[in-house]
């Protein structure tokens, strides 16, 4: 008999004579009820096991952890809480589980105890929901540019370029440890490397997107890039997973609208998608922010968030404006912030943006027209030679959650802002192609997928909404 996943049994619209389901035990109490859990839904399905007719030594086996297989009737619940259960006939043990030794006992576990446990930490309540929910913004990512006519274009994970320019790269190398072929004036030899000159694993896929863009008008892409940079904070992975459109013909304004409105339909969807979930997720940060001092609790709850950033405007600011706000503002004044703002020019951190969005706009901001020297290589120069035409959008308890820009199409100035930084022309000479043969208006940007999840899972480590994360010191499993 074919088993009915637990979600379509608890959503049955009448009693079934005879079902079977399968799926791992999470709680087994009175020798009598089991909770069933299959992963395809928060809920459980109790089961009635009728222990006087089941052999003690079955009974002894149905603990937490273990893969089961129950066969019976659906019919109605007679407890609270659930609408149908099922009166087992038939029961088997697939897969055993020790239970003095299984790690995920159905109590509060610690979420650094949850990473040390990342293979079994999806079968709690809290991580299968953030793993369904970041499968459904994933859904929802590809669903919104297909609808659209845009083309997913898959970049290289290994490249010889640093689209952005920082150096915090992972080195690509079939060269030997021992015995590292050299130049004559003692550098490694990468010619006689596997790709024959110096390759790493991708920061970013966006130049190479540019290139697409320019031949089929509207791409994206959305695949795992890798930042070798020591940072052990709450936001930082090495391995992450990155979204970045890139239009051809399409300049700052435009880029700011489809962000604004692909940001709205993804969370929309997942909203709809995933109450059950997400209403779990709710409660959990209730319960989290009831252990902070009240001045750092949020003032929404999850959903009320996700929904403001549904139903407001996102507030379009220039980095000029919001530098004067941020300099004249109180926590400035009085030197609360741990990078206090005195000139125009400053990089801003984390404690501004949410100033910005959380304290003085109360919504989503885009910030606009950034110092050149803070930002990248590619973005566009503006008229007045210090700006360019970057964008970021800042998010409610996240911050910076894109970042983007209109592109320098100018063959010219492109080339002096690559001298200017010691980027090697020869080095990206197809990506200057773009500009010789053909060159027009174009904008992008990159959202980095873990902060997205983060923001609409409500958690507040990033490392708790990626299945395997790689961090400094930690590539287990």
């Amino acid at each position: 008999m074919k088993h009915t996943k637990v979600k379509d049994l608890l959503g049955s619209s009448a009693t079934v004579a005879q079902v079977n389901a399968k799926g791992w035990v999470r709680t087994f109490r009175n020798n009598q009820f089991i909770a069933l859990n299959d992963g395809s839904t928060i809920n459980n399905i109790q089961c009635v096991v009728d222990f006087e007719n089941t052999p003690e030594e079955t009974l002894k086996r149905i603990t937490t952890g273990a893969a089961i297989s129950v066969t019976g009737a659906l019919v109605e619940s007679q407890g609270a809480g659930q609408k149908y259960e099922i009166q087992v006939s038939k029961l088997e043990i697939l897969g055993d589980s020790d239970a003095e030794k299984f790690p995920m006992q159905p109590k509060k576990h610690s979420l650094e105890f949850l990473r040390e446990n990342a293979h079994l930490r999806v079968r709690t309540n809290a991580f299968g929901a953030i793993m369904r929910v970041r499968s459904m913004l994933s859904f929802a990512v590809h669903q919104y540019f297909q609808e659209r006519g845009f083309v997913y274009v898959n970049t290289p994970i290994i490249t010889g370029s640093d689209a952005e320019g920082a150096g915090e790269m992972f080195r690509v190398t079939a060269l030997p440890f021992d015995g590292t072929p050299r130049t004559d004036e003692g550098k490694v030899n990468f010619k006689e490397d596997f790709f024959g000159k110096e390759t790493n694993l991708t920061v970013s896929g966006q130049l190479e997107a540019e290139t697409f863009a320019m031949a089929l008008g509207q791409v994206y892409t959305f695949g795992p890039t890798f930042r070798a940079e020591n940072s052990n904070t709450s936001r930082h992975l090495a391995e992450f997973w990155m979204i970045e459109p890139e239009v051809a013909f399409n300049d700052l304004n435009d880029n700011m609208d489809l962000a604004e409105d692909f940001i709205k339909y993804v969370v929309k969807y997942t909203v709809d998608k995933c109450g059950e979930d997400l209403k779990f997720l709710e409660s959990r940060l209730a319960d989290e922010e009831k252990s902070k001092p009240q001045a750092e609790r949020s003032e929404m709850s999850l959903l009320e968030k996700l929904n403001f950033v549904l139903t407001n405007d996102f507030k379009r600011v220039s980095y000029t404006e919001a530098i004067d706000i941020l300099r004249d503002s109180i926590p400035n004044k009085k030197k609360k912030f741990n990078y206090i703002i005195n000139e125009w020019g400053a990089d801003l951190q984390s404690e501004h943006e949410r100033f910005l969005v959380e304290k003085h706009f109360k919504c989503p901001v885009i910030l606009f027209d950034y110092p050149a020297n803070i930002k990248a290589f590619y973005m566009r120069l503006n008229e007045d030679g210090k700006t360019v035409r970057a964008m970021d959008i800042l998010f409610p308890g996240i911050g910076e959650i894109v970042g983007g820009s209109q592109r320098e199409e100018r063959h010219d100035v492109l080339v002096e802002k690559m001298k200017a930084l010691g980027i090697d022309e020869e080095e990206l000479w197809w990506y200057l192609d773009t500009r010789r043969f053909g060159t027009a208006v174009h904008s992008g940007f990159g959202l980095g997928f873990e902060r997205l999840v983060l923001f609409v899972t409500g958690m507040s480590n990033i490392r708790d909404v990626i299945p395997f994360p790689r961090t400094p010191m930690n590539a287990e499993f």
